[in-house]
C-alpha cells in the first residue's frame, strides 16, 4: 500500500468528489468509479478500496436521500421491501469476500459492469411514466413532479419477484465489490420493473446506504477500513454530491442513462485489461 502522503490524501478526496457527483446523478453510490480509481490509480489493495467505497456509499446515500426526500422521488414502500433481500445479500457478500482471490474480484467487477451497461443501452428511449393525474399507481407505485416534462407523472411497480431477486444479487455484489448495489438495482428497476429513472435512482440511493451498513462491520473487522483514507473519500463524496444534484435536476433521463452506461463500460474495460 502506498504511503499516505498529503498528495495521496488529496487524490482520494478528489476521487471521492467525482464519485459523489456520479452517486447523486445516478443513484449508484459512486463506488463503481471510486473502487477502480483507488485500486488502479492510487495503488491501494483492492479490498481496502472496496471497504473505502462502502464508507463513501453510506455518505452518498445520506446526502442524496436528504436532498430528494421532499420531492416524492423516493418510493419508501418499495425500497424497504426490496431492502430486506438486499441487506441479506450484503451480509452474504461480505462473508464471501474474504475467501475470494483479487483476480476473481477483478473478473466479477468487469462482468457485472459490462452486463449492466448493455441493459441500459437497450432501454435508452423507454420511459416508465403515465401522465394521467387520475391514474392509480397501485400499492408499490408512486407519483412525482417530473422536471423534464413539467408535469406530475405516475408509475406502477411491476415484476416484484424479479426486483427482490435482483436486490439480493445486488446486495451480494455490494458486499463483495463495494459498489453499493445500485449498479444493479437502478437498471433492473428501470428496465424490468416499470420505475422511472429519477425515482429508481432516488429509491436506490436510500437502499444502498442500508445495504452498505449491513456489510461494512465485517470489512472493518477484517482490517480493510483505513480511517485516513475513508475520511478523505467521505469528505470528497459529500462535496461532490452537491454538484451532482445541480446537474441532475436539469438533465434529461436519456442523457443520464447514456452517462451511466458510459461509466460502466469504462470501468469494465479497465478491469478486463487488469486481468491480462
Amino acid at each position: 500500500m502506498p504511503a499516505l502522503s498529503s498528495a495521496v490524501i488529496a487524490e482520494i478526496f478528489g476521487a471521492g468528489a467525482v464519485a459523489g457527483a456520479f452517486g447523486a446523478l445516478l443513484g449508484l453510490g459512486g463506488g463503481v468509479f471510486l473502487v477502480p480509481f483507488l485500486n488502479v490509480v492510487v495503488g491501494l489493495p483492492v479490498k481496502v478500496a472496496l471497504a473505502t467505497s462502502l464508507m463513501s456509499v453510506i455518505a452518498t446515500s445520506s446526502a442524496v436521500s436528504a436532498e430528494t426526500a421532499g420531492r416524492g422521488l423516493i418510493n419508501l414502500r418499495l425500497g424497504m421491501l426490496l431492502e430486506v433481500a438486499s441487506a441479506a445479500g450484503g451480509l452474504l457478500g461480505a462473508l464471501t469476500l474474504e475467501r475470494l482471490a483479487d483476480r476473481t474480484v477483478f473478473l466479477l467487477f468487469a462482468l457485472v459492469t459490462a452486463g449492466v451497461a448493455a441493459i441500459m443501452l437497450s432501454r435508452l428511449d423507454r420511459r416508465n411514466v403515465m401522465f394521467d393525474p387520475a391514474g392509480d399507481p397501485g400499492l408499490l407505485g408512486g407519483r412525482f413532479h417530473d422536471p423534464e416534462s413539467g408535469r406530475e407523472v405516475i408509475y406502477r411497480a411491476r415484476r416484484i419477484p424479479v426486483a427482490l431477486g435482483a436486490s439480493f444479487v445486488a446486495g451480494s455484489v455490494s458486499g463483495i465489490l463495494g459498489i453499493g448495489g445500485g449498479v444493479l438495482k437502478v437498471p433492473v428497476l428501470i428496465a424490468w420493473c416499470g420505475v422511472p429513472t429519477r425515482a429508481a435512482a432516488a429509491t436506490s440511493a436510500l437502499m444502498i446506504g442500508v445495504t452498505a451498513v449491513a456489510s461494512l462491520p465485517i470489512q472493518y473487522a477484517n482490517g480493510y477500513v483505513v480511517p485516513p483514507i475513508a475520511g478523505a473519500a467521505v469528505l470528497g463524496v459529500m462535496l461532490g454530491s452537491r454538484a451532482g444534484f445541480l446537474v441532475g435536476a436539469r438533465a434529461k433521463a436519456r442523457w443520464l442513462k447514456m452517462l451511466m452506461a458510459g461509466v460502466l463500460l469504462f470501468v469494465s474495460a479497465t478491469y478486463f485489461l487488469k486481468l491480462r
